[in-house]
């Protein structure tokens, strides 16, 4: 059914989640998926580098911040396929990661990067997994930030 071509396992990949002053951290991606919308910062976990090592370096590779990856808070599968073929498989990691220090300077595939309050992300043309994280995920990313939601850490 597949092609030689298709990818013969999925990719590991980090997306750092940033949440600092009632904002969270975005940017816009530069290479597909999701080329041209605003998301989670991250990419590939390398050979030999935990989920958090990935987390700070891809964050600091794209957005220049520098941060403390804390611990895994959502799991999700980004499968992309034709008749052909699977073009991508990536079961994508987001990380909770605490601002350290740093000002935004996009870079790598990231082509900007910001910081969003809630109201801003309704006029964001955001990524559609992006999009249903950040529905279902900022009153806790809220609670995350005031210290009164370690309960949504998974045991790391």
């Amino acid at each position: 059914m597949f092609e030689p071509h298709s990818p013969r396992l999925p990719r590991i990949a980090v997306g750092g989640v940033v949440f600092n002053d009632n904002k969270i951290l975005l940017v816009k991606r530069g290479k597909p998926p999701s080329q041209g919308k605003w998301a989670i910062p991250g990419g590939k976990v390398r050979l030999g580098e935990t989920l958090l090592q990935a987390c700070e370096r891809e964050l600091l590779e794209e957005t220049g911040i520098a941060t403390r990856a804390r611990a895994p808070i959502f799991v999700f599968d980004l499968i992309a396929e034709t008749a052909q073929a699977i073009e991508h498989h990536y079961v994508i990691v987001d990380v909770y990661a605490s601002y350290v220090s740093g000002n935004i300077k996009a870079g790598d595939d990231a082509t900007s990067a910001g910081w969003f309050t809630r109201e801003e992300l309704t006029r964001t043309d955001l990524d559609d997994n992006t999009h249903r994280f950040l529905r279902t995920w900022w009153p806790r990313l809220e609670e995350l930030q005031n210290g009164t939601g370690e309960e949504y850490f998974l045991v790391w």
